[in-house]
């Protein structure tokens, strides 16, 4: 990025979490699968993490079913504050975060009072200190008592998401700007339902075909509900797109990258187009592809999980959502395993430099939420990824900025 790049004085700067991998001590159908599968996860080390350059320094890690529990989250539920203070000593103005729908409605019909007052409380907090909240109202986690009834298998029980959806714009919708309904609906139906990685556990690809147009469905119910609470909320979604490319100008491999990205990047936002106030980008991945669908990497530079990383090429996926739907953009997520902070400053300054590039071309790109405000528990992974900006000691919960972290707040500094 240049030494003048600057930033309208409403951007947004800030970071992302969710609720079920910082709060702790949460009871949802997600918490049933890792207590299922926590054991095999442990004994079963996939050949692929064991081919991680890192793998000798997290194989005790790995091969520990409690890595596999989210249990006592790192205690955000409890530090919320400790960690609001992080954001301003960050420079930021922003923090996107989801309300757990399994403390809010803990049983079917039964709304919990305590826990929506505490979710009151916590935006209340962060208006408090001119910190934008960005709230997601579904991030892959739901009740025990849906998961039971099919959760979003079933075209019938999109009602309650609409039900839940209403409450939230009763109970929250005056203090909020931006709501995101859904968070990555493709790669829940893919991992949830035809990877199988994710619970229920099921292999099943019509199934998952299923549950991505159910939540389209889902998605346009509760748009619906939101503005008829409150017209001047902001609506959009999150979604992971990956900037998929041809390994070569095979017109084979050209062709399949362009039904990938279809399928994956488009599908789903052409359905919703005419109820989206925003889209959240979520980025993470530039993968090449040969006309086999074999994705061909460079070898190097990977990050903590073995992905490929190509931060600069965010800027591709920017200009093709503006061209395509001329809407404001919010970065979302975007961020990488690094526990040494070895690539991360190099991955933001990357990032910062196609921003800048795409805000030069035009686009309406109104904010940078990078993933994640701290260490987290990811999914099927565990806790051995670190995401964060911040890093967490598990055992004592300190929390300590990473220096990558406080170069990223002097260039937020820098851009006002």
């Amino acid at each position: 990025m240049s030494k003048d790049f600057k930033v309208p004085s409403d951007f947004l700067w800030g970071a992302s979490t969710a609720s079920h991998q910082v709060e702790g001590n949460n009871h949802n159908q997600w918490t049933q699968w890792e207590q299922s599968v926590a054991k095999k996860e442990a004994a079963s080390t996939s050949q692929d993490i064991k081919s991680l350059a890192n793998y000798q320094q997290i194989a005790a890690r790995v091969k520990d079913p409690e890595n596999y529990i989210s249990g006592r989250g790192v205690a955000h539920y409890d530090l919320y504050r400790a960690d609001f203070d992080l954001l301003e000593k960050l420079n930021m103005n922003a923090y996107r975060f989801s309300i757990e729908w399994s403390r809010l409605e803990p049983s079917e019909g039964y709304w919990n009072q305590t826990e929506i007052d505490y979710y009151k409380q916590y935006i209340s907090d962060l208006k408090q200190r001119s910190i934008e909240p960005i709230l997601t109202i579904w991030h892959w986690t739901m009740p025990i008592w849906l998961a039971d009834k099919g959760g979003f298998e079933k075209r019938a029980n999109i009602k309650y998401f609409e039900r839940y959806c209403a409450k939230i714009a009763e109970e929250f919708g005056p203090q909020l700007k931006y709501v995101i309904v859904l968070n990555e609906p493709n790669v829940y139906s893919s991992h949830s339902y035809f990877l199988a990685l994710w619970p229920p556990g099921v292999k099943n690809f019509t199934l998952s075909w299923i549950v991505y147009y159910n939540l389209t469905l889902a998605y346009k119910a509760a748009y619906k509900v939101l503005k008829s609470s409150n017209l001047d909320l902001m609506i959009g979604i999150a979604d992971q797109l990956t900037d998929s490319r041809p390994i070569n100008n095979n017109p084979f491999s050209k062709l399949v990258v362009k039904a990938r990205n279809y399928i994956w990047n488009w599908w789903f936002l052409n359905r919703i187009n005419k109820q989206m106030d925003f889209i959240g980008l979520n980025y993470y991945f530039t993968d090449y592809y040969d006309w086999r669908q074999r994705k061909i990497n460079p070898p190097k530079p990977l990050n903590d999980m073995g992905w490929y990383m190509e931060p600069g090429s965010i800027y591709n996926l920017l200009m093709e959502i503006d061209r395509r739907y001329k809407q404001p953009i919010i970065i979302t997520e975007n961020g990488l395993a690094d526990e040494t902070d070895t690539y991360r400053q190099w991955w933001i300054t990357e990032t910062l430099k196609a921003i800048e590039k795409a805000m030069d071309h035009n686009v309406k790109l109104k904010g940078y939420l990078h993933w994640s405000l701290l260490d987290n528990f990811e999914w099927a992974s565990g806790w051995w990824p670190k995401f964060g900006l911040v890093s967490v000691d598990r055992k004592t919960m300190k929390r300590t900025i990473r220096p990558s972290a406080l170069w990223f707040a002097e260039q937020i500094k820098k851009s006002r």
